[in-house]
C-alpha cells in the first residue's frame, strides 16, 4: 500500500514524485518507457522558460514560483540544466503575442524593454524583421534541458525513498468501494490512497470514461546549420524568442546550445492529429518547407542545412489551457496534464501542486484556470 501512485514519469510525473517523496509520502511511480525517454513531450534538448506570459496573465504567479524552483533544482543537479539567456517576443504591435505579453507585463509589473525594428537588427544581427515589427524583451527568460530535468527529479525522488518502476505498462486503474485506488499493470497490481495521472499523450486513453475533448498533435523540432557560423547565436548575447507571424502562425527558437548539432527552431502553432501509436516519427518534406519559408525573411542564417530533427506530441484542450484538477467522481484521483504544448516551463511548480493535492486535497496556488471545465 502506497500513499500515492503516479502514472507517467515525464516532466510532470517526475516532479510530482520528487515533491511528494520529499514530504515523506510513500510514492510509487510507473513509467512505460525508460527514464527521460523521447516518446512523449519531455525531450528535445531545450524548453523555453519565461515570465511575461502572453497566453494569460494568470500564469505569471505560477511562473515566478517555478523560477525559484528551477534555480533550486539546478543547484541540486549533477548535469547541465538551466540557462537564463533573456527572451524576446516579436510581432506586429497589435499581434496576439505582443499584446498578450504586454498584458502580463502590465498586470504584474514585470521589468521589460521594447525594441523597434532597427533596435532588433542592431542588438540581434541574425534577425531581419520587417519595419513594422517590434519586440518585447525580458531578462527572466531562457531555457532548461528537459531530459536533465526529468533525470534530476527522478534521482531526487529516489533519494527521498520513492519507488520507481520503468518499462512497465499500466493496463487499468479503478477506485474501490473503500476509496482505495488500484492500478493494474503488465507486472502486477498496486494500491494507494491517491492516484496522479500524468500520462501526457496517453491521458486520453487512461481517462476515456470522462470523454474529455482532448486532441493529440504531432510537432517537429529542427536544428539547422547556420550560414556564417554560430557566433551570432551565442547564448551570451542571443536570447530565446517567439515570433508571431500573423494568421495564427508563430515559431520559436533558441540560441546555440553547446553540445548539440545546429540551432534549434520549431513552429508552435501548426501540427497534425495523431495518437501515440500512429505518430509519424519520420521527417516529411513539408515539415521543413513551411518552417524555412517563415525563416527566409526573418532569420535567413537558419535556412542552412538541416542537421537534426525530432518529433514530439502536444496534448491540447479546446482553450489550450492546462487541466490540473481532481477527478469529478473521485477526489483522490488527480489529473495532471494535458498541458497543451506550453507546460514544461511550469514543471517544478506543477510537481509542487500535485503533491499538495495528493496530500491535502487542495493547494495554496491559484489553479482555477485549470479546472475540469469541458
Amino acid at each position: 500500500m502506497y500513499d500515492t501512485i503516479i502514472i507517467g514519469l515525464g516532466g510532470m510525473g517526475s516532479a510530482a514524485a520528487f515533491h511528494a517523496a520529499q514530504r515523506g509520502q510513500r510514492v510509487l511511480g510507473i513509467e512505460q518507457f525508460t527514464p527521460a525517454h523521447a516518446n512523449g513531450s519531455s525531450h528535445g534538448h531545450s524548453r523555453i522558460i519565461r515570465q511575461a506570459y502572453f497566453e494569460d496573465p494568470a500564469y505569471v504567479p505560477l511562473l515566478k514560483r517555478a523560477f525559484t524552483l528551477w534555480e533550486e533544482l539546478a543547484h541540486h543537479a549533477d548535469e547541465d540544466l538551466l540557462h537564463l539567456t533573456g527572451g524576446i517576443m516579436l510581432g506586429h504591435p497589435h499581434s496576439d503575442v505582443i499584446q498578450g505579453t504586454l498584458a502580463s507585463i502590465h498586470t504584474h509589473q514585470l521589468p521589460h524593454r521594447i525594441y523597434t525594428a532597427p533596435d532588433i537588427r542592431s542588438h540581434f544581427p541574425a534577425l531581419t524583421p520587417s519595419d513594422d515589427t517590434i519586440a518585447v524583451g525580458e531578462t527572466r527568460a531562457g531555457y532548461v534541458v528537459p531530459e536533465a530535468t526529468v533525470r534530476t527529479h527522478l534521482r531526487l525522488a529516489a533519494a527521498h525513498g520513492a519507488t520507481l518502476h520503468f518499462q512497465e505498462q499500466v493496463l487499468s486503474w479503478q477506485v474501490e468501494p473503500d476509496h482505495t485506488v488500484r492500478v493494474r499493470t503488465d507486472r502486477g497490481d498496486y494500491q494507494a490512497r491517491t492516484l496522479i495521472i500524468s500520462a501526457g499523450a496517453w491521458a486520453p486513453q487512461l481517462l476515456a470514461q470522462l470523454g474529455l475533448p482532448l486532441r493529440v498533435e504531432r510537432r517537429v523540432l529542427c536544428w539547422f546549420e547556420p550560414h556564417g557560423g554560430y557566433a551570432p547565436f551565442d547564448e551570451r548575447h542571443f536570447p530565446i524568442y517567439i515570433w508571431d507571424c500573423g494568421d495564427g502562425v508563430s515559431f520559436y527558437g533558441f540560441p546555440y546550445q553547446p553540445g548539440t548539432k545546429g540551432v534549434k527552431v520549431a513552429i508552435h502553432t501548426v501540427g497534425e492529429p495523431c495518437t501515440p501509436e500512429t505518430i509519424n516519427r519520420q521527417l516529411l518534406p513539408n515539415d521543413t518547407a513551411h518552417l524555412q519559408s517563415l525563416l527566409a525573411s526573418r532569420i535567413p542564417a537558419l535556412t542552412g542545412a538541416l542537421v537534426d530533427s525530432a518529433t514530439c506530441m502536444y496534448t491540447l484542450t479546446p482553450d489550450e489551457h492546462f487541466i490540473i484538477a481532481q477527478h469529478p467522481a473521485h477526489a483522490n484521483v488527480i489529473i495532471a496534464s494535458p498541458c497543451s504544448g506550453h507546460g514544461f516551463k511550469f514543471t517544478p511548480v506543477i510537481g509542487e501542486i500535485l503533491a499538495d493535492l495528493a496530500i491535502h486535497g487542495q493547494t495554496a496556488h491559484d489553479i482555477r484556470l485549470f479546472a475540469m471545465r469541458f
